[in-house]
């Protein structure tokens, strides 16, 4: 082979310049896109949690989609058939919220549109905001299979939902009914429960009296007191002997001049209060149970759009409820009916999207029976079909399967798909159908009309894992890849989206969509707060990009991320993945611009380091590999700056320098051939977590080919285990360490020479490892006139010199030649009583019960590790003292 020539890579890096031309070059070789039907072994497959197409991408989007990315390209590496599925979510009441406020900024509404018009609208906006997001993920590195995209909306999925709806009627797992809902007024749409936001707020008791009908008065408190427009009965408890006497009776309704019965019902706390109950069944989910029980009457008070509407007393019709709460007061105030009232804090529910206050609502809606469904995820998960990353979300999900209630599916929406149930105005019948229907079934009547409703935007995404692969059709992507293999995303959308995908799976394919579900911590501040627009402490994951690079989004990302931890996080922290990066580039750069004039030759001898590196990196790609395959990307990242920064680039780059500075030619070739290799290895075994710089350094190396993302990973190999050469070279870096310390500590330069001599044991065989490498050591520790005997413990200290303990040697390192020994003992003897003044004070403080007790844990954890850490220092220090000769 010719001599190669010293290759170039750009001094300052500059991930700019490449990450763009690097993704069009993956995208175009075929490598996102396997081929179902030469799928043989297992696939490795994720569907990508479909982003709302109501906007951009935001940092806890960055850290999902990186964590799917490196999983996927590990996999990709290990020869496995790998299909990342991406998509996006057409967000019913996301999508149309942004569409309505732009129609509202002009001065506009739905209503003026038409229904036809504003759905034209909406799919603009969706077209928009889809080729934002698509930017967005190349940006970020995601090798999604761009071919088989999908859309929650589009015409395969929208067959996927209309079969599934059918299919759950004819199962009568579906079914319509009057039913309290929750009701967002400003949305104009029933909510299930899991979009229900509940906060703690500040409120209001309001202590009311009702007078019986027979005299006197009973005595009640409620927070909503315009909702007693609505009441149709008080309660008592059954057993509660104060209001025995009353049971069966009447009271009389204020403000209403109507009458309403006294029931005895379990429910009420006889201790809470009063022990009376206003029940008001159409806005109140408590008091609807209690009306089935008892038989009540249903009063609704209330419209769509959040105002009292003709069932309440006439003076009151067409308030919001605010309004109503005013002028209800007041009169209860008049009238006498008013007692008293106290601030409290109470839980209230807000809409997830606008964040109004959810009103309990009477209304026709349409339901899926969730109990059968949610017994066949329980099963999944108990026999082991579904397994929790990490496994302290399995609690989590069963209490919730337990207790599972109706899903109330329908939305009052324009945006979305269209319930296909159509009624007839002249039979009355319901016609639910997988086709458009025109004529009645029933009466042969073209007098049907479709209902106007449509689905809950979870009613396809929890179809996401098979839809997108063709179901209901017997596609060849729905045989070779489903089900998928994993699952990632953020645990706080464990109950409206993984749980009922799991439903779903069981329900319509016989199989769970997934094995592995790893749920992500969410990305905070630094304070721990969530991060938002209003609180200004968002990150833009493309800004982020854009000062950083992809790869130091990813790498910090994943570095950070804990399982079952949240991320508390900066614009600062993103140094730590540049800094990693930049090394990359920086150490790649010095090897590869050091080949003038070197040949690659075949390698029949290894050196110590050589061994030593090799058996290094064959114990990181286990580690890593082990990582990845259960999940800990935290413990694969820092696996990975270890090996490359530490042992790489610290220790194996720097000891190469011996040869390639005084060996001979065929040295030289030998150490830059092995140093080709390693850094090759090293690239692939850094790839999934930094694929852009990898990729970019990789195509310059002389001895690969191909593109680096379908390369193989890094197989662990146990011949490569090598326990000799390790616990040599161990002992090699602890001596270095030991010097380098002691020479910084004395304040000597680095580049200053100095002797030293290393003691041990008769017999050790370190001894002949460290004449051998005595010119590596020389250089490691910048040291001169290495001297070495069999004679540890014998002999006085050497005059001018510090003795060094380490383990099962002791080393003499002759500062006197550097710095004066007198001036040396002062400077730590002040050192040392600093620090011992220092622990004293901290001592005293631990020691302090007030401290320890009513201190933040966090402080009480910093004292004890800067004790932990002056004691350590005062030991070195004593001993360097003690031997110094």
């Amino acid at each position: 082979m010719n001599p190669m020539k010293a290759i170039e890579l750009e001094k300052a890096f500059n991930p700019k310049e490449f990450e763009d031309r690097i993704y069009a070059q993956w995208k175009a070789s075929g490598a996102f896109k396997p081929e179902a039907a030469l799928v043989t072994a297992a696939p490795y497959v994720i569907v990508i949690p479909p982003p709302n197409v109501t906007g951009i991408l935001h940092l806890g989007h960055g850290l999902n989609i990186s964590l799917q990315d490196i999983i996927i390209r590990f996999h990709r590496m290990r020869g496995e058939p790998t299909l990342w599925v991406p998509g996006t979510d057409h967000a019913g009441i996301a999508t149309q919220n942004v569409v309505e406020k732009r129609l509202r900024a002009k001065g506009q509404s739905r209503r003026d549109l038409g229904r036809e018009r504003f759905v034209e609208e909406t799919w603009k906006v969706k077209a928009e905001h889809h080729a934002i997001i698509t930017r967005q993920l190349e940006r970020m590195g995601a090798s999604v299979d761009w071919d088989r995209e999908r859309f929650t909306f589009d015409e395969g999925l929208s067959k996927a939902v209309r079969e599934v709806f059918v299919s759950l009627y004819e199962r009568d797992l579906l079914y319509k009914g009057n039913y309290l809902v929750n009701w967002c007024s400003s949305c104009g749409t029933a909510l299930s429960d899991d979009e229900v936001e509940h906060e703690e707020v500040a409120g209001t008791m309001y202590h009311l009296r009702y007078p019986c009908s027979e005299g006197g008065f009973i005595e009640l408190a409620t927070t909503r007191p315009e909702t007693m427009l609505g009441d149709t009965a008080v309660a008592v408890h059954p057993d509660d002997e104060r209001y025995h006497d009353l049971i069966g009776k009447t009271v009389q309704l204020p403000l209403c001049n109507r009458a309403i019965p006294v029931v005895a019902d379990t429910y009420v706390d006889r201790t809470f209060g009063t022990g009376v109950v206003k029940i008001t069944p159409a806005h109140d989910p408590n008091d609807w149970e209690v009306a089935k029980r008892h038989n009540l009457p249903l009063i609704n008070i209330l419209t769509t759009d959040g105002r009292l509407n003709d069932a309440a007393p006439e003076k009151y019709r067409g308030l919001t409820v605010q309004d109503a709460r005013v002028a209800v007061l007041a009169d209860l105030k008049v009238e006498g009916f008013y007692i008293k009232e106290e601030n409290i804090k109470h839980a209230v529910g807000h809409c997830y999207r606008c964040h109004t206050v959810i009103e309990p609502f009477l209304s026709e809606q349409w339901f899926v029976r969730m109990k059968p469904l949610a017994e066949k995820a329980l099963a999944a998960w108990q026999h082991g079909d579904v397994i929790f990353y990490p496994r302290k979300w399995e609690n989590t999900y069963r209490r919730w399967l337990e207790n599972m209630r109706d899903w109330c599916i329908s939305r009052q929406l324009w945006w979305g798909h269209r319930i296909p149930a159509w009624y007839c105005a002249d039979c009355g019948k319901t016609i639910v159908s997988r086709d458009n229907v025109s004529v009645c079934p029933h009466c042969a009547s073209a007098n049907v009309a479709q209902d106007p409703d449509v689905l809950d935007t979870w009613f396809s995404s929890w179809l996401w894992p098979f839809s997108t692969l063709g179901w209901p059709e017997e596609t060849a992507d729905l045989a070779a890849f489903y089900p998928n293999t994993a699952l990632i995303t953020g645990y706080d959308i464990l109950f409206f989206w993984v749980s009922r995908m799991i439903m779903a799976g069981l329900e319509f394919t016989g199989k769970a969509p997934f094995r592995d579900i790893f749920l992500t911590g969410l990305i905070r501040d630094k304070q721990g707060r969530k991060m938002s627009k209003s609180l200004g402490n968002g990150l833009d994951p493309l800004d982020l990009v854009d000062e950083f690079g992809a790869d130091a989004l990813r790498f910090t990302l994943a570095f950070m991320c804990a399982q079952g931890q949240d991320i508390l996080i900066d614009k600062e922290a993103f140094k730590l993945g540049s800094k990693f990066a930049n090394k990359v580039w920086n150490a790649s750069r010095y090897i590869l611009m050091n080949l003038e004039g070197r040949t690659l030759v075949a390698v029949n001898a290894l050196s110590p380091a050589d061994r030593w590196i090799y058996a290094r990196l064959n114990t990181a790609a286990k580690a890593m590999s082990e990582a990845f395959l259960s999940y800990r990307y935290n413990d694969a990242a820092s696996t990975a700056y270890e090996f490359f920064w530490n042992d790489f680039c610290d220790w194996y780059v720097e000891a190469t320098k011996l040869s390639l500075r005084a060996g001979d030619d065929a040295e030289k070739d030998r150490v830059s051939t092995v140093l080709l290799d390693v850094l090759a290895q090293s690239l692939r075994l850094l790839h999934p977590l930094l694929p852009f710089v990898t990729e970019a350094i990789h195509e310059k190396l002389p001895n690969s080919a191909g593109l680096l993302i379908s390369a193989p990973y890094p197989a662990y190999d146990e011949a490569r285990t090598d326990i000799v050469a390790e616990q040599n070279f161990g002992f090699l870096q602890e001596l270095v360490r030991m010097i380098r310390t002691l020479k910084s500590e004395c304040a000597i330069p680095a580049d200053k020479k100095i002797p030293a001599l290393v003691r041990f044991n008769a017999g050790d065989l370190r001894a002949a490892f460290l004449w051998e490498q005595a010119e590596l050591c020389k250089l490691l520790a910048g040291i001169v006139d290495l001297r070495i005997e069999e004679a540890m413990g014998q002999g006085n200290a050497k005059a001018g010199a510090i003795t060094l303990l380490g383990s099962g040697f002791e080393a003499f390192v002759f500062v006197a030649e550097a710095v004066d020994l007198g001036f040396l003992k002062q400077k730590f003897s002040k050192a040392l009583d600093k620090d011992k003044k220092f622990i004293k004070g901290l001592e005293a403080k631990l020691n302090n019960d007030s401290f320890v007790t009513n201190a933040p844990p966090e402080l009480v954890i910093a004292e004890k590790a800067k004790l932990d850490e002056a004691l350590k220092r005062t030991g070195k220090l004593a001993a360097y003292i003690a031997n110094m000769a």
